[in-house]
């Protein structure tokens, strides 16, 4: 069921984040990501925090990127990481053109 729900969020042209609201570090994410003008439906927070199968997420997360920790940025398919590994491609100044190159901003 966690696969099937995270694979469902994920497209090629689209940024999706999971996310717990009282995390900070996913609230970073969320201010770093929307300085951005993205097309409509290109970027998702997807809060996993009141779902039954929460865990099982996190579980699929850290068998497929490594880490069970929220927020899990997903740049077309592929996981970038956490809030630290975006704030590290916004300050080198990278992230624009990832997400130029996957047809998400306007």
């Amino acid at each position: 069921m966690a696969q099937n729900f995270v694979v469902a969020k994920i497209q090629k042209d689209k940024v999706s984040v999971f996310i717990k609201p009282t995390c900070p570090y996913c609230s970073s994410a969320k201010g770093i990501l929307n300085n951005f003008k993205f097309k409509p439906g290109h970027l998702e927070f997807i809060d996993i925090s009141s779902l039954a199968f929460m865990d099982e997420i996190q579980q699929y997360f850290f068998q497929t990127t490594g880490e069970r920790t929220v927020p899990r940025v997903y740049i077309g398919d592929k996981c970038i990481g956490g809030c630290s590994d975006l704030t590290s491609l916004a300050n080198s100044g990278r992230l624009e053109g990832i997400l130029q190159s996957i047809g998400a901003l306007q």
